[in-house]
This record gives structure tokens, sequence and C-alpha cells, in this order.
């Protein structure tokens, strides 16, 4: 499906694949994380098109914060399509503790990856952002528009600036070049080959690695904070089928949040809950409420996803924990923690 430049609202809209209809060589950078294995997975079950080649590099095949590493591999591979997921990523607590190293080395990814799509005239970067990089203080739920309305939480400033300077550089790639570049905001993603570190990981994949010891040990499960903490949580499958929607047919130059709709938000303690249940885990539940929140809640609205994609059915919140819960124990010793 090709969409031709139309204006609606005050979005910049061009056509999706930038007047561009030959085969297409999409190379997804980060594609060894949870959201480059979830494409992997569902390329792999069919979702590929006729003519469509795929190529997903790690921080094995490339240091993308090294401008000439980076331009070497887009002259290597020459793709058509990029869909850039590399960044140098975190929980809580790893960002409050290295904002700077954030800021710093997510800017150089950023900035080269865009850079070395230019200059090989790649026709479209779908870029992935997060909902961490909304104004701390806002009015919810949070849209498309709000996005440099006022700075993030502290907690994560680093990471959150360096997120929202790709759709300042998408823009300008719009305005000086007519480059068909433009970013997603997927709310909480979880899944599968996730980073289940309970040091450094996201509080889904955490919790579920904690749990599992919790259980083994015989011991209680300890949930950091208070539990009271609200957050809307998408299954990395279902975000990788959105992806692939993006990179096809969506044609803004703007952002669109990927995410469950405003209903669908669950609180840290109705997650522990289902991770306790999914894991058969019978032992106590404590909260540690020295550990900071973080956030209360980042409840983001998926009203423009829905005006496109009316129909695209979510997997059920736990349905999907359950399979990454499975898929945890099924691959404990070799799942990054």
């Amino acid at each position: 499906m090709r969409l031709r430049r139309r204006h609606i609202g005050t979005g910049i809209h061009m056509n999706c694949q930038g007047d561009y209809s030959g085969p297409m060589k999409v190379l997804v950078t980060g594609g060894s994380g949870l959201v480059g294995r979830a494409i992997q997975q569902v390329i792999k079950e069919g979702e590929a098109k006729k003519g469509e080649e795929w190529i997903f590099i790690s921080s094995k095949d490339a240091n993308l914060m090294n401008m000439e590493e980076t331009r070497a591999m887009f002259q290597k591979h020459r793709p058509t399509h990029v869909i850039h997921l590399a960044a140098m990523v975190g929980g809580l607590f790893k960002n409050m503790k290295y904002n700077l190293d954030f800021w710093r080395n997510n800017i150089a990814i950023n900035d080269n990856v865009l850079q070395a799509a230019h200059e090989v005239e790649v026709v479209k970067v779908v870029s992935c952002l997060s909902t961490c990089i909304f104004p701390d203080k806002t009015t919810y739920p949070i849209d498309e528009t709000m996005i440099h309305n006022g700075p993030p939480h502290e907690s994560n400033f680093g990471y959150s600036y360096a997120k929202r300077m790709i759709d300042v550089q998408n823009r300008a790639y719009f305005q000086q070049y007519g480059r068909s570049y433009t970013a997603v905001i997927p709310t909480n993603v979880f899944g599968p080959h996730d980073n289940f570190s309970i040091e450094d990981g996201h509080v889904l994949p955490g919790l579920i690695h904690k749990a599992y010891i919790a259980h083994k040990e015989e011991k209680p499960l300890v949930v950091w904070g208070s539990g009271t903490p609200r957050r809307q949580f998408i299954y990395s499958l279902d975000l990788a089928r959105l992806f692939l929607w993006v990179l096809r047919e969506y044609p803004e130059v703007e952002p669109i949040i990927l995410s469950v709709g405003e209903e669908d938000e669950v609180s840290i303690r109705e997650a522990a809950d289902a991770v306790v249940q999914a894991l058969g885990f019978k032992g106590e539940v404590v909260y540690d409420t020295s550990k900071a929140d973080g956030q209360f809640k980042k409840t983001a609205s998926n009203a423009k996803l829905r005006r496109y994609l009316p129909d695209f059915t979510f997997t059920p919140f736990r349905q999907a924990l359950k399979e990454t819960c499975d898929w945890f124990v099924a691959n404990y010793d070799t799942a990054r923690k």
C-alpha cells in the first residue's frame, strides 16, 4: 500500500515509501535485543512480504557509536529501509546513576545511524523512542503533540533528551532533504529475549527473574517501591507487527505512539500479582518502600494508532506475561540476566 503526501491536521506527511516501489532491503539495528528478536520471529512466522530482504545486526557487527564503523556497515549492506532499535538502555536505577553516559552514547548512536542512512539514500528510517521522553509535569493521557512541552522526569533525563532529539533530527532531514525518517513511541515493552537483569533491567523482566529465584529458594518476593505506579505494557510480538506496518504504510514524519489503550494500564502491584500467578509462586510478596518508585504514571493515548488501525488486536496482558514467563523458565541458562 502506497500513501501519497497528504495533510491531516498539522502532521508532516509524505509518501510512506518516499516514492519507492522496488524491492525492500531492511536493515535492523539492535537486531539481537528484545524488539529485534520479536521482529525476527514475526518475519519467520510469515509476516515478510515478497521482495523484502531482512538483515539484523547487533553490537558484534559494528560499534554504532563510531561513525566510521557505522558508515562501513551501511556501505556494505546498502539498505533501502532501516528499523533503528540500537540504544544504550537500562532500568530506573541504572539511568539515575549514569545520565551523562545515556545522553552521550545515545546521541552518538542516533546521529551516526541517521547520517549514514542519509548518505546511502535510505528511503525510510523508523526509529524507536520511549514514553519516558514525555514531560514529567503534564496532563494525561499524553499524546504525540506533547513530546517537547517541558522537561522529562529527572531520573532519566539523559536518555529521555537523547531520544527526543531523534524526533528533532527526523524533522530536519525531512525539511532539508525530504527524507521519510520517522519514529515510534512504544509504552513498556516486554517479552521473550528481554534483559531480565534484576539490577539494570526494566520492571517486568526484573520482577519475573526475582519471582523465579524466590520461588526456587522458597523466600519472599521483594518488589522494589510501593507497587502503586501504573504502566501500559505492550507485548514485544504485538509491537513487532506494528513496526512492520509503520515501515510499510505509516505516512507521517511525526511520531506515533504504539500502545495498548488507557483502560489496559496496570499498577506494578497488579503486574507483580500476574507474575506470581504465571510462575505459580506461593510465597510471601513484600514491597520495599525504601526504593524509589520513579514516575507515578505516564498514561499514553493510542487514539492516533486507532485512527489508522481500528481493528488491531493486542495479546491480553496475562496471556503475554504467561508466554514470557514460560520462555524465561525454559531458557533460564541462556537468557540475558
